[in-house]
């Protein structure tokens, strides 16, 4: 794995993007992996790894979160400048076609790219997430996200993140661990916060209503792959049905015991995923 930076720009001027670069040299179709609202692209370390023996794999910080920088102007934490980041990042492939993996946030830039006419992405994997997400849902993720709770050691910050993503599924003492180095930053006093700006979750604060973009959904053509936990509240069995049956006509694969989302960290997720990328 190696780091790379590309520079973006945006309504404010520029801003750097920060991604993990896996399997460079390798051929195939490169996979572009986008996390959710609060994480970062190292969240995708075990899946890159694999993948990265076939293709070249990229997993950006979004702004704002990881290593990416935070935004000068809040008000830019949104889908146009997600979607305009993405493109500049496959731009620097050089390449007609990408395969795309995105949980939750990740896995709306994703459908949103897809649904455009002449979308370079070839193959979709949606994680949790749909284009109908219920009110409730959004409600608890505001009830978390932009607070700016802070930890004495790494442990806390881990112990916190074992109870906010509990979710995720059974992980193992390894696994919670990268997600605490890799979604911390360091205080100036010695201690430390979570790793992204507090200002992402601006856009939860106020009243909340049900978010749905059905109309995209229906445009995407390439073939998709659905993963939704079966405890998951953003990804309700319904929509997940009609998933199905809509626009693609998606797969979908049901996680039991999981919510929102499956980390995909363990070796069954990650190999229906890369059979699904290999067409299988």
């Amino acid at each position: 794995m190696i780091e790379r930076r590309i520079s973006c720009l945006g309504p404010h001027g520029f801003h750097p993007l920060v991604y993990a670069a896996w399997g460079e040299g390798a051929g195939g179709v490169p996979v572009i992996c986008v996390h959710g609202l609060t994480r970062n692209g190292r969240d995708f370390d075990a899946l890159a790894a694999r993948l990265a023996r076939r293709c070249r794999v990229l997993c950006p910080d979004m702004p704002g979160r990881g290593r990416s920088p935070w935004l000068a102007a809040s008000e830019d934490y949104g889908y146009p400048l997600y979607m305009a980041d993405a493109t500049a990042l496959i731009a620097t492939l050089g390449v007609d076609e990408v395969d795309w993996i995105g949980t939750s946030m990740g896995g709306i830039i994703g459908m949103l790219l897809a649904s455009l006419p002449g979308s370079p992405i070839r193959r979709l994997v949606l994680n949790d997430i749909g284009p109908f997400i219920p009110k409730a849902a959004l409600e608890r993720l505001g009830g978390y996200v932009g607070g700016d709770p802070r930890f004495a050691d790494l442990g806390e910050v881990e112990a916190y993140l074992r109870r906010v993503h509990a979710p995720f599924g059974p992980l193992t003492d390894a696994q919670w661990r990268h997600l605490a180095v890799h979604g911390h930053r360091g205080l100036a006093d010695g201690g430390f916060a979570l790793g992204y700006d507090p200002a992402i979750g601006d856009a939860l604060k106020g009243e909340m209503a049900d978010v749905e973009f059905w109309a995209s959904y229906d445009r995407i053509s390439c073939p998709t792959l659905v993963l939704r936990g079966t405890e998951s509240d953003l990804l309700p069995a319904a929509t997940a049905q009609e998933m199905t049956r809509r626009g693609p006509g998606a797969e979908l694969w049901e996680l039991p015991g999981i919510g929102h989302a499956p980390a995909l960290m363990d070796d069954e997720q990650i190999a229906r995923v890369e059979a699904f990328l290999d067409g299988a």
